[in-house]
């Protein structure tokens, strides 16, 4: 019976082209659609339901981590329809599930509105190029559709590092090699350190969350490849100051003048709620020039936002500025993007004062204020 309605619901999510499923004891089953949570018309999960539908798409090995650790992760592929990336985890000494769907197709970079300079860096020989936002908000997309950008153009060998593998890729022009932590290695950093010795061009770190993991990543990238990394940072300048600080005191100054010599770039995300619906990316994305590189160096990295901001013609830009565009297009609603905004302070003063400016420009009176950007 589980198995009928687990594929059921995730014949559902495939349809709907949602992006979750939550499977929670004590309600039914539910979506995430557009970045809002929607119940599905079912019954109410009673614990049962929740054990049955765990143990039908969950592997031996993944059950046992549950038991023992409380939580497991994992990535499973739903016929040819779709991929999911699983976590399963207790809750009050019951089972919860959230399946994220990770579409068969790849997109190409216009189609997620990736800046056209993130193309033109990772053809450089070598360097390090940091993609940062927080959970959920499509970096693995983003990692997935430049390595598939790679594979179509260039002759490369790509190593990648995940944990869990999401998107599968085909050896097209490139040789790839995807290995899964916990399956194919034991952890990032020995991996990485493998990786160096197997002739790569291209190496992706799905999460670059300790100290010799970040270490391992800026070596590599010195030593003439490219290297793509991840982290949970909001902002340019948020990501450079975490990778200093989880290094001691000591050695800041090193890693400074490694970091400004091997990062590339760093492109930070968030996904939004577009109008009438679906969701769309908004990017920051910062392009390291000798002047930033300076800046990295010297440690003033509180100098970044102002930066990028004079640095529009090196295609850099701030989100706040993706942001007020997304708002200002009609493409997304105000409140929606202040949301998502670094300083919604700033951001909401802009809205208003364009709103101003607007109503003046085109004498419209208050009532048709809603009606300007749809």
């Amino acid at each position: 019976m589980a198995t009928v309605q687990i594929d059921k619901l995730l014949e559902t999510v495939v349809k709907e082209k949602v992006s979750d499923l939550h499977i929670v004891v004590g309600q039914p089953p539910v979506v995430r659609v557009g970045g809002h949570m929607v119940r599905l018309d079912t019954k109410d999960l009673e614990p049962d339901d929740a054990v049955s539908l765990m143990k039908s798409i969950t592997p031996e090995r993944n059950q046992q981590e549950l038991q023992e650790t409380g939580s497991t992760d994992f990535g499973f592929a739903f016929g040819d329809k779709a991929r999911f990336r699983v976590s399963a985890f207790k809750q009050k000494g019951k089972i919860s599930i959230v399946c994220r769907r990770i579409p068969n197709e790849f997109l190409e970079p216009e189609v997620i509105g990736l800046p056209p300079v993130c193309l033109e860096l990772i053809q450089r020989p070598r360097g390090l190029f940091l993609v940062t936002g927080p959970t959920g908000s499509g970096k693995t997309t983003s990692l997935a559709s430049m390595i598939n950008w790679m594979n179509h153009r260039m002759d490369h060998h790509i190593i990648t590092l995940e944990d869990p593998i999401e998107y599968y890729h085909n050896h097209i022009k490139c040789t790839i090699n995807q290995r899964e932590i916990g399956t194919d290695c034991p952890s990032f950093a020995e991996a990485l350190r493998r990786a160096l010795r197997q002739d790569p061009d291209v190496i992706l770190v799905g999460e670059m969350r300790d100290l010799e993991t970040i270490e391992s990543a800026i070596t590599a990238a010195e030593t003439g490849h490219i290297v793509f990394g991840t982290l949970h940072t909001t902002g340019a300048q948020g990501t450079v100051d975490r990778i200093i600080d989880v290094f001691p005191t000591h050695q800041q100054a090193q890693i400074r003048t490694q970091l400004s010599v091997g990062i590339l770039g760093t492109l930070s995300q968030a996904l939004i709620p577009k109008k009438p619906k679906g969701i769309v990316a908004a990017y920051e994305l910062l392009v390291v020039t000798p002047a930033i590189a300076n800046l990295i160096r010297e440690g003033k990295t509180f100098r970044i936002n102002s930066a990028i901001q004079t640095g529009k013609r090196f295609g850099m830009q701030l989100l706040d500025d993706a942001l007020f565009d997304l708002w200002d297009n009609g493409t997304c609603d105000e409140k929606d993007v202040i949301q998502k905004s670094n300083a919604p302070g700033e951001l909401r003063a802009k809205i208003e004062g364009a709103k101003k400016g607007i109503l003046d420009e085109d004498g419209d009176d208050d009532d048709d204020d809603d009606y300007e950007y749809e």
